[in-house]
């Protein structure tokens, strides 16, 4: 089957979807291989390296599209990117639909693309294999960005994280218990930070109780209790995420006002709009604003940043996903396996998702009715 490696033209988003090592496996299996010149290059590597396991050099992000039957990104399409792609592509990419322009929707719908979400796709236990490594490497980075942000470099009141002795460590409010949430608890607790924790699942409480020897304070976030840790918050890391559909706002412009001068809010969960009221996304080039005091970090791509390790995090997790569709083709790949048929949003011109199917006003399709010829 024909694949097309996209060099992406979202603004710095610097990864791409496969390496060398992963396109390999693919010419190995008699599959051929389409890379946009430069995809790789930002993440480390050459063209030269995947020409050398046996993939071919296109020159054009219209070439690479128009020559793929499966197109493999790492941002979501632009709206340019869907006209150009042909109708019934199967197109694998971190599409977040929800937030998406109406625009490209329906340009999906009508050209009977085959989208499958990384943010989406499940395993046989319903958890989200290719989202994990990605969120597990924003965890770690929102501590990283927080100490910069509360520097007085980054425009901070010049607070060290852990702080000293006889000086009282920051508090750091984390919005979800999920892969990203922990990540992010994980590291702060790492540098000596008092640790807030807020979930809507016990169950995931009791877990970070456990995993962190109950030296964490968790929260069930009712807005009564958001309004007693916000103003003692020096950074909050919204890491809420509700599976394909737009994250709710649990930090409200009211609370954002109650927050210290020059605290920081990172919003992990940009890519679905934001937990918090205030915040809009922001790239790397300007990665935060100021609102009622507080800085704002909105950068919806952050292992983007660390292309190299994202790259290979990203490779590993798609490359088993993309030579089962190359070989048997998505639909009975589908029919195979639920957890892959869970990732489609749009399939045939069907929507399968309802937050696709709501934007759309359309009803969405059941599964079921694409799975009629087997499945688990």
């Amino acid at each position: 089957m024909d694949i097309g490696i996209a060099k992406e033209g979202h603004h710095l988003e610097n990864r791409v979807a496969l390496t060398p090592a992963g396109a390999k496996t693919l010419v190995n299996a008699g599959h051929t291989i389409y890379l946009e010149q430069g995809a790789g290059e930002v993440s480390g590597f050459t063209d030269g390296d995947y020409l050398n396991v046996g993939a071919k050099l296109v020159y054009s992000q219209e070439e690479v599209i128009l020559r793929s039957k499966i197109l493999l990104k790492v941002a979501p399409p632009t709206v340019d990117e869907c006209k150009m792609m042909p109708e019934e592509q199967i197109v694998l990419t971190a599409f977040h639909l929800a937030v998406a322009p109406e625009e490209s929707l329906k340009l999906l719908v009508e050209k009977r693309i085959a989208t499958v979400g990384y943010e989406i796709i499940e395993d046989d236990e319903g958890n989200l294999p290719v989202l994990v490594p990605m969120s597990e490497l924003a965890g770690q980075m929102c501590i990283n960005i927080a100490t910069y942000y509360l520097s007085n470099r980054g425009g901070g009141r010049g607070i060290l994280l852990g702080g000293a002795a006889g000086v009282p460590p920051a508090t750091v409010l984390v919005l979800g218990g999920g892969t990203l949430g922990i990540n992010a608890v994980m590291s702060a607790k790492g540098v000596g930070a008092n640790v807030i924790l807020f979930d809507s699942d016990l169950t995931k409480l009791r877990y970070a109780n456990d995993l962190f020897q109950r030296q964490l304070v968790t929260y069930l976030p009712f807005e009564y209790n958001l309004e007693k840790a916000v103003p003692i918050a020096d950074v909050i890391i919204g890491a809420v995420s509700i599976h394909g559909e737009m994250a709710p706002k649990l930090i409200t412009e009211k609370m954002v006002k109650s927050m210290k001068p020059q605290s920081v809010i990172i919003d992990a969960a940009i890519d679905q709009g934001g937990c918090v009221e205030t915040i809009h996304p922001t790239n790397w080039a300007n990665a935060t604003y100021i609102a009622h005091g507080v800085t704002h970090f909105g950068v919806p791509n952050m292992p983007s940043n660390i292309s190299r390790t994202a790259t290979y995090a990203l490779s590993n997790a798609i490359l088993p996903y993309v030579f089962r569709i190359a070989q048997d083709g998505l639909e009975k790949v589908m029919q195979q396996d639920y957890g892959i048929a869970r990732g489609v949003y749009t399939f045939k011109g069907e929507p399968l998702r309802n937050v696709v199917a709501r934007r759309l006003g359309m009803a969405a399709t059941p599964l079921k009715n694409i799975l009629k010829g087997g499945g688990k």
